[in-house]
């Protein structure tokens, strides 16, 4: 069938219709004219993959990757950097308005350099062939690959050391998955490897396969293995050898972080983020939750009188004490939820700042957040429909939305951060 594309969908596919269906084609841009063949009927709307494109877009660009349309990873690299940014905001502001939100804000954008900008990679390892793999795009086949446009230039390169040997060494035998993480100046990476079944055993192995590693990736300052349990995102830890941490400089400031600790992946955009979520407001009380290992609680220490920072993760939790020393704080290791819940005992704060997983806050936590009615909450979100359904139940508490930004953390992909700003 023809299909005229009118609009992106949040997924990265764009929306056509044929005889009332709707069709979501992979790929394609607004306005393009593609044949496309049905691959999924769904009933009330139907997947498809294009054949021909008979009209392009003018800002169809060739994809820089070699892999791109056989990878998952990334969903636009035939769009131009600013075509990119122009569906990702319009994604944002037709979701807001799905939520139906009133008086939404114009959406402003930040954005930075569209490749070479993950700080952490993480790859499949697989069984058979030891290659290192991302997933088939809507597959759970892997796809080896060699190389990764996105990532950091160092972290390239020890994809491609570690591929080249990895047959050789018959990692797929007792490794699942492998992730890099490197620092600002990329003079140190973090090494992962995950094991599946019993990881009693694994001490030994990894004992003769530390040199190796360190020979073939001369910056590989510490690794871990960790059992790969399931529903948790790292295990229990197996083996470790080398430092168990690196030092990354951002915003101005020192943080340390470990092996098992999020931080933020794009590395042109973390001073720019940190500086939009803090440098706003100051004051005598913040709340940080979320907090991970500190980012936005160091400095939000610098303009408050006191930061009160709860995680849960517990190798976060240890970052983060490490990184608020000498600052006015307190650390609260806790879901935010149990936090929450206990906060009719807290002073009231000026500012809460809240950057949640994809799952959002969730009903509870949105609810009692209002009901500690802070003068300001900063709203970090990296899924635009969990951030619309919060949003409303803090809209409908009482709160404005006085403003919110597209924050492209991840070009390339149809993943999208925002930031959006409340007040009572």
């Amino acid at each position: 069938m023809k299909l005229r594309i009118e609009k992106p969908i949040y997924g990265g596919s764009g929306l056509a219709r044929h005889e009332g269906k709707a069709i979501f084609a992979p790929f394609t841009l607004p306005d393009e004219l593609v044949e496309a063949r049905i691959v999924q009927d769904k009933g009330s709307y139907a997947e498809a993959e294009v054949e021909t494109i008979f009209e392009t877009s003018p800002h169809r660009v060739q994809p820089t990757c070699r892999y791109f349309g056989e990878c998952g990873g990334c969903h636009y690299q035939q769009a131009d950097y600013k075509q990119q940014i122009e569906i990702k905001t319009q994604i944002l502001q037709e979701t807001l308005e799905r939520a139906k939100l009133k008086e939404i804000p114009e959406i402003t954008t930040l954005s930075a350099e569209p490749l070479g900008y993950r700080n952490r990679i993480r790859l499949q390892i697989d069984r058979k062939t030891s290659k290192l793999c991302y997933k088939r795009r809507a597959s759970h086949d892997n796809l080896a690959v060699d190389a990764c446009p996105i990532a950091a230039p160092i972290l390239g390169e020890a994809l491609q050391a570690i591929s080249s040997v990895a047959q050789k060494w018959q990692l797929g035998q007792s490794f699942t998955e492998i992730e890099l993480f490197t620092n600002d100046t990329q003079n140190a990476i973090l090494m992962t490897l995950w094991v599946a079944g019993d990881s009693r055993d694994i001490s030994q192995e990894f004992d003769s396969l530390w040199p190796q590693l360190k020979a073939q990736v001369p910056k590989i300052t510490g690794a871990a293995v960790f059992s790969a349990d399931q529903g948790k995102q790292t295990g229990k830890l197996a083996a470790r050898k080398g430092e168990p941490s690196l030092t990354y400089a951002a915003a101005s400031r020192e943080y340390r972080v470990s092996l098992s600790s999020f931080f933020q992946v794009n590395r042109f955009l973390i001073d720019p983020l940190v500086k939009l979520v803090t440098h706003s407001h100051s004051g005598t009380l913040a709340w940080d939750l979320y907090a991970g290992v500190g980012l936005f609680s160091a400095a939000l220490a610098e303009r408050f009188d006191q930061v009160v920072a709860v995680e849960a993760a517990p190798g976060s939790v240890r970052d983060l004490r490490h990184n608020l020393q000498g600052k006015q704080h307190r650390i609260v290791a806790s879901s935010t939820l149990d936090f929450l819940r206990r906060a009719a005992r807290e002073k009231t704060p000026e500012l809460v700042v809240v950057d949640p997983p994809r799952a959002g806050l969730g009903k509870e936590v949105a609810a009692l957040l209002a009901a500690s009615r802070p003068a300001n909450i900063t709203y970090v979100s990296c899924d635009p429909a969990t951030l619309s359904r919060d949003l409303k139940s803090l809209l409908d508490s009482g709160y404005h939305l006085s403003a919110i930004r597209m924050v492209d953390l991840f070009p390339q992909t149809f993943h999208l951060e925002s930031v959006a700003t409340l007040s009572l």
